[in-house]
């Protein structure tokens, strides 16, 4: 699975990231590898919870249209 993550500096040193497709799940690190790894936990922890609660499921749909 691939999934988008956005990294920015911190003001206070280091580099924060956050995962726009994933509300509130975000993670810090002081190195580009550091906040990799670290927002990479972060993902696996956000889904391991989705997964036990089971979020119901949107009647919306998602399509793509060919125009």
């Amino acid at each position: 699975m691939n999934i988008k993550a956005v990294i920015h500096p911190a003001v206070e040193g280091g580099y924060w990231a956050e995962v726009p497709a994933l509300p509130g799940c975000i993670s810090e690190g002081d190195t580009i590898d550091e906040v990799i790894a670290n927002i990479k936990d972060a993902i696996e922890g956000w889904l391991d919870v989705a997964n036990e609660r089971q979020m119901p499921q949107s009647p919306d749909q998602i399509v793509e249209i060919s125009v």
